[in-house]
């Protein structure tokens, strides 16, 4: 399982020009979810992106998490984050989680923020999705489980 994190101002995701999900000030989360990922890495997962210290405190320092800001957090699926690059000049979505598969752990990861408080607006899964946003920063993470 892998997930782009981002620090933004604003982010949207949309859909045939319909905007779907919306927040301000928060993250955007892209997740890839792999062949053989578990409830049990997504909810290390989810754990450590409410609890990873990306906001800036007073002094300028990131040493406050999403919990700490009240931040809004957008979940997109994106399953080329799986994809392996190491062969020829196409990518290989091989290793990507079966489509009922993934959606599940992406609804489930949407229902962990919630019950952890967050606001939280997804993308559409499966669906061709424009997403558009204003990084602060630019504040850029990558994490695996």
């Amino acid at each position: 399982m892998k997930a782009v994190i981002q620090r933004v101002r604003n982010a949207q995701v949309s859909v045939d020009s319909e905007v779907v999900g919306r927040i301000g000030f928060g993250l955007l989360i892209y997740l890839g979810v792999q062949k053989g990922d578990t409830l049990e890495q997504l909810e290390w997962l989810c754990a450590k992106i409410a609890k990873f210290r990306i906001f800036s405190d007073e002094k300028g320092k990131m040493n406050l998490s999403a919990k700490d800001v009240g931040a809004s957090l957008l979940v997109v699926s994106q399953f080329t984050l799986v994809a392996n690059l190491s062969k020829g000049n196409r990518p290989s979505y091989d290793s990507a989680a079966d489509p009922k598969e993934a959606e599940a752990l992406y609804e489930k990861c949407l229902g962990l923020f919630k019950a952890d408080g967050f606001l939280v607006q997804s993308g559409m899964f499966g669906a061709h999705m424009d997403v558009t946003y204003t990084n602060d920063g630019p504040v850029t993470f990558i994490l695996e489980s």
